[in-house]
């Protein structure tokens, strides 16, 4: 298994306090590059930055990127929403995060691996023209795109497990048949959308599937619901390439989110989602970091889903 990231990342300033901050990948990058079991990748190895725009413009409005640019250019404080604060490296942090989810969805494909791209801004709650929760690119949507496109793969699966609904991942697949959409949520929740009803429409109808979660739920609820909700209509579909939009917000110890998640339902979740990649992916999956705001925790549960951890190293919930 491989990782990828793009240093990047790191010039996303935003205000003290702010929970989407740079420290969660100064945490998060030595945990990855310290294990043995994880190789990295050189990140001048990702595609150039005009490769990505146009990657990236597949999903997006154009004019919605050349906005962006111009609004960090400007030294705008805030783009689009209060959620969005933004800094003189904003436009290259969410290029260079998307530069890096495309390089390990190269490296996917080539090596018929599962890797996972460490990167900063998050990106599901990204809509076509409009930035919000934090996300300024849509990068599942980038790299589902792409493997389609470039690739020529003729179905790609997206599970995101992040606390928070993928809206912008949901509506720019919603019509279409050749991208499963998957989401385990709490609901109701931030952003709204995410009601089990909500399955895609026209030719997409039955491709997006939702899994609302009522807030407090846990371990076996959470399992549950991967295994009973989510799995089954991946063999169904059986996609060529495996996303994830890896947001460890649902943990327990999050200030941000209200599930209650302990580290042993990510390994789990790792294991499952390993296998289908392994039985219908040929190996290819690519997983990206979205949400998770619990910086001590966040290590160490990014681990337990990639690579498994034992119970007896879960991060105890603060008192």
């Amino acid at each position: 298994m491989f990782f990828t990231h793009d240093p990047r990342c790191l010039e996303h300033r935003v205000p003290p306090g702010f929970p989407e901050r740079p420290e969660r990948l100064a945490e998060l990058l030595p945990a990855l590059a310290g294990d043995p079991r994880l190789r990295a990748l050189d990140p001048r190895s990702a595609p150039g930055d005009d490769e990505v725009l146009a990657a990236a413009a597949a999903v997006h409005e154009p004019r919605y990127l050349e906005r962006l640019r111009r609004a960090v250019e400007r030294g705008d404080g805030l783009f689009d929403s209060a959620d969005n604060p933004i800094s003189g490296g904003s436009f290259r942090a969410a290029v260079g995060a998307a530069a890096a989810a495309l390089r390990a969805l190269d490296e996917a494909v080539a090596e018929g691996e599962a890797g996972f791209a460490a990167i900063r801004p998050p990106g599901h709650h990204a809509e076509r023209g409009h930035a919000m929760g934090f996300c300024f690119l849509n990068h599942a949507a980038i790299v589902a795109e792409r493997a389609i496109v470039r690739h020529g793969l003729a179905r790609v699966a997206i599970v995101d497990f992040d606390v928070h609904h993928g809206n912008g991942t949901q509506h720019l697949f919603e019509e279409r048949a050749d991208v499963l959409y998957a989401s385990l949520h709490q609901y109701p929740f931030y952003p709204g959308t995410g009601a089990a009803e909500e399955r895609g429409r026209g030719a997409g109808e039955g491709f997006t599937v939702n899994v609302p979660l009522a807030a407090g739920v846990g371990d076996a609820e959470w399992i549950s619901a991967l295994e009973r909700r989510v799995l089954p209509e991946l063999e169904r579909f059986a996609p060529e390439l495996l996303v994830v939009s890896a947001g460890f917000d649902a943990w327990r110890g999050d200030p941000l989110g209200g599930l209650r998640v302990g580290r042993q339902a990510y390994v789990r979740a790792g294991e499952l989602l390993r296998e289908l990649a392994a039985a219908r992916c040929g190996g290819r999956s690519v997983a990206l970091l979205e949400g998770g705001y619990d910086l001590a925790a966040l290590p160490g549960l990014a681990l337990s889903y990639l690579l498994g951890e034992s119970p007896e190293r879960e991060t105890p919930r603060p008192q």
